[in-house]
């Protein structure tokens, strides 16, 4: 019977069930989302990613429960994001730009080769370019939250890449339109790969080369496969991150709010975070005696940009007023520092 508790074991049990009850209509009431990404968890992206999904609980009072899902473990790679969001299959997602330049040429932007090779001006190109992206985004029930830049690609390889010879017949993977243009141009063999398909490649020699960022080989323990890593600061990529419109219109106007909020935060904490990245990753590539090439030779550099001279123009022809009007823009800022 109630009335033979004592009076302080009644309360106990009165607090307990309130507390049970309003755990669980909280539980009830977050709305919960998936967050897609091909790279694993401790890549730069997947940690600003997680950076942006501890601000939104923060900020929502843990109203809004985001889950990241890493090493594409839901089955969906860059490549297949943009769909998957605009269908609300997977709520966000953060994919490798050039992998949506069937979409709109724009993706390309910042893999252009040797357009903005360090971190201030690949910076200023995408605060240029984020209305163009953000119109594409727009226009296919999606919304621009942040982008995620990665340090400046590289090559990696079995042996020293240091000169135009030795990229002849190269079987070297490229992450998108770009870099297999501007290598086919430079006497290579290349092959346009997803992140989550090139070490299985590395592997079983389907490739032996690779165009990617220090910071990429370093989270894919490159060093197993390939030797030396060459700086030729060819780009700094955009990974773009971007939302379900009906998802983040299904959310009431204060939590929306803290999406955006969360996103501005995680935009200007991403350029900060790149900046110290690429010390980090060489003191790993050191520990793990690979070969570091930095700077490369002059006439290599030149020899690169002199195949990379049409894949500009191709851009530019393909993309017409509007990139030339970026281009323009950037040069503008490029000249006044």
């Amino acid at each position: 019977m109630i009335d033979s508790l004592p009076r302080r074991a009644l309360l106990c049990s009165l607090v307990a069930g309130l507390g049970a009850g309003a755990l669980a209509f909280n539980a009830q009431a977050a709305t919960t989302m998936d967050f897609s990404n091909e790279y694993n968890a401790s890549s730069i992206h997947a940690e600003g990613d997680a950076w942006f999904i501890d601000r939104v609980e923060e900020l929502t009072n843990g109203e809004v429960d985001i889950t990241l899902h890493t090493g594409a473990s839901l089955g969906f790679r860059s490549g297949d994001h943009f769909y998957a969001v605009a269908d609300n299959a997977v709520q966000i997602a953060d994919s490798l730009s050039g992998t949506l330049a069937g979409i709109d040429p724009i993706f390309l932007l910042s893999s252009l080769p040797f357009l903005a090779d360090d971190v201030e001006s690949a910076k200023r190109l995408y605060e240029i370019a984020r209305p163009e992206y953000a119109e594409v985004f727009e226009n296919n029930n999606q919304i621009l939250l942040y982008a995620s830049p990665w340090p400046a690609s590289g090559i990696w390889s079995k042996e020293p890449v240091t000169d135009m010879a030795s990229l002849q017949d190269l079987k070297i993977r490229t992450y998108d339109r770009n870099g297999t243009e501007i290598l086919r141009n430079a006497g290579a063999a290349p092959v346009k790969l997803s992140w989550a398909d090139v070490v299985p490649q590395l592997a079983t020699g389907g490739i032996e080369a690779v165009l990617t960022s220090a910071e990429s080989g370093a989270n894919g323990s490159f060093w197993e496969h390939l030797s030396d890593f060459s700086a030729i600061k060819y780009a700094i990529p955009l990974n773009m991150v971007h939302m379900n419109r009906d998802a983040f219109e299904s959310l009431s106007e204060s939590q929306q709010d803290a999406i955006l909020q969360a996103a501005e935060e995680t935009d200007a904490h991403n350029w900060e975070v790149v900046k110290e990245r690429v010390a980090q990753n060489y003191q790993t590539l050191e520990s793990h005696d690979v070969a570091i090439h930095d700077p490369i030779p002059d006439d290599f550099r030149a020899g690169l940009e002199e195949a990379a001279t049409p894949v500009v123009e191709n851009w530019l022809e393909d993309i017409g007023e509007r990139g030339q009007t970026i281009i323009n823009e950037f040069n503008q800022t490029k000249a006044s520092d």
